[in-house]
């Protein structure tokens, strides 16, 4: 079993987990919904969405040794870890949406250079369109945390 001094790894790891990922849900909302926020924001959302991204197999792979220390396994314990492996189903893209969006939105973005006129049709579209990305997983990991934690919650204190 993965432990840190001693203790399970897993409700440890899990506490950095569920703050960098709404957090870099939130900052990517912001991001995307404010333009003078997303200049002094810079990097942030995608360097907190990168943090999301490698803790959430290092916590499931820490929650699945815990796991098989476990004699008996409660019906929320066992769909917590389903749903705690999906979660990179929606971090994953979140990170992926944001670094896009930063990446075309700044100064090294399409969008960016053509300041001072109107960019061009396929600029626009891709911007709203990662930006919808962006909303969208950012909404969807938010959910699914609460839902994984919910779950995890109900099978220590229930059970």
């Amino acid at each position: 079993m993965l432990t840190l001094d001693g203790l399970p790894a897993h409700p440890l790891l899990v506490h950095l987990t569920v703050v960098a990922i709404p957090l870099a849900a939130l900052l990517g909302i912001v991001a995307v919904l404010w333009p003078r926020a997303r200049t002094w924001m810079g990097l942030m959302p995608s360097v907190v969405a990168l943090v999301a991204v490698v803790m959430t197999p290092i916590t499931t792979s820490a929650g699945e040794a815990l796991i098989k220390t476990k004699r008996h396994i409660n019906p929320a314990l066992e769909k917590h870890e389903h749903l705690g492996d999906q979660m990179i189903y929606w971090v994953a893209p979140l990170f992926v949406a944001i670094v896009l969006f930063w990446a075309l939105t700044t100064d090294l973005g399409v969008v960016v250079r053509y300041r001072d006129s109107v960019p061009p049709l396929p600029a626009r579209a891709t911007t709203l369109v990662l930006g919808a990305a962006v909303i969208v997983t950012a909404i969807g990991s938010i959910i699914w945390v609460y839902r994984i934690g919910h779950l995890g919650a109900e099978s220590v204190w229930k059970y």
